[in-house]
């Protein structure tokens, strides 16, 4: 999807125009892929623009900078208010919110540590990813193996990791799917390219551990708590491949996929080829919560101050 543009940008404390948002091409973060960064999404239920999951996002943010050493001279407090900041301002909702800690214009060379450190906070329209809620997509398990754990550390949202992403990405459209599944080092199901994997088997619903090269997904936290509102089992243990193609159901969560469904692996029909009666339990209580049909029982919406309450389609 284009990127449409805002108004203003959120940098270092203060909102400034969106066309001023600009780096040095010796910034640390273009030679070396130095930055952390969050994908959050903005929901407008009729109460108001609220932001999913602003202080978990925002913990997660602060944890991978921590994870990487990078000084942040702005609190969880400050940094939830400068989303808030950023998306009133901008008027603009339903959108994503795009927080990103980086590395600037200091010094050359692979030590960071004299480069300063640039806190930027955007927000701009963004619509449905993979297919959305009404219909699955079709994926394949990637050539690319995931992160190994010794290598780059997959619990931190960094951007040098999205470049095995963008691997594993590339590689699923150029052989005509939608997105593709890596697994990890030792062959065990990981995650997408930017999305945590679910399977339901035998009326279990099944994810992968942390151990297993995957990031500590919001979404996925999210999901894992709607089973438990409805009583579905949870299991996180060890995916083998092979269960992706015998699984009644798959799913894929995160920001931008929200919960999609997963129609095929490798041109394996997952069940029936649909969308599974757990998947849509959970897809439904997830998007009730968050457009404003149910309530939000456990705090997951962050209302936006704004100026206007004119929401801008997408």
């Amino acid at each position: 999807m284009a990127i449409q543009k805002s108004e203003n940008i959120w940098h270092n404390g203060k909102l400034i125009p969106w066309d001023e948002a600009t780096i040095h091409v010796m910034s640390h973060v273009i030679h070396y892929g130095s930055s952390v960064f969050e994908g959050i999404r903005c929901y407008a239920p009729p109460s108001g623009p609220a932001i999913f999951r602003a202080n978990e996002h925002i913990q997660r943010l602060l944890d991978s900078a921590k994870v990487y050493r990078i000084d942040v001279d702005f609190t969880h407090a400050q940094l939830v208010k400068g989303m808030l900041e950023t998306v009133g301002s901008n008027g603009v909702w339903p959108s994503y919110v795009r927080p990103v800690i980086l590395r600037g214009y200091g010094e050359a060379g692979v030590n960071p540590f004299n480069s300063p450190t640039e806190v930027y906070i955007i927000n701009y329209p963004w619509g449905k990813y993979l297919g959305g809620e009404n219909e699955g997509c079709d994926a394949c398990v990637s050539s690319w193996t995931r992160l190994a754990p010794n290598t780059l550390p997959a619990m931190a949202k960094a951007g040098a990791n999205y470049m095995n992403s963008q691997l594993i990405k590339m590689e699923a459209i150029v052989n005509g799917y939608a997105e593709g599944i890596a697994l990890d080092v030792n062959g065990y199901v990981s995650e997408g390219s930017g999305e945590n994997v679910f399977i339901v088997h035998r009326e279990k619903l099944i994810t992968a551990p942390l151990g297993n090269s995957v990031l500590p997904g919001i979404t996925r936290d999210s999901a894992l708590q709607i089973a438990r509102d409805l009583g579905i089992p949870i299991v996180e243990q060890m995916i083998p491949r092979e269960m992706l193609y015998i699984a009644d159901e798959a799913f894929f969560t995160g920001t931008a996929a929200e919960i999609t469904a997963i129609r095929s692996v490798d041109k394996i029909k997952v069940g029936k080829g649909g969308i599974g009666p757990i998947t849509k339990a959970i897809q439904k209580e997830f998007y009730a919560i968050v457009r404003g049909e149910k309530t939000d029982r456990h705090g997951w919406l962050t209302p936006v101050p704004v100026r206007s309450k004119q929401p801008v389609a997408v």
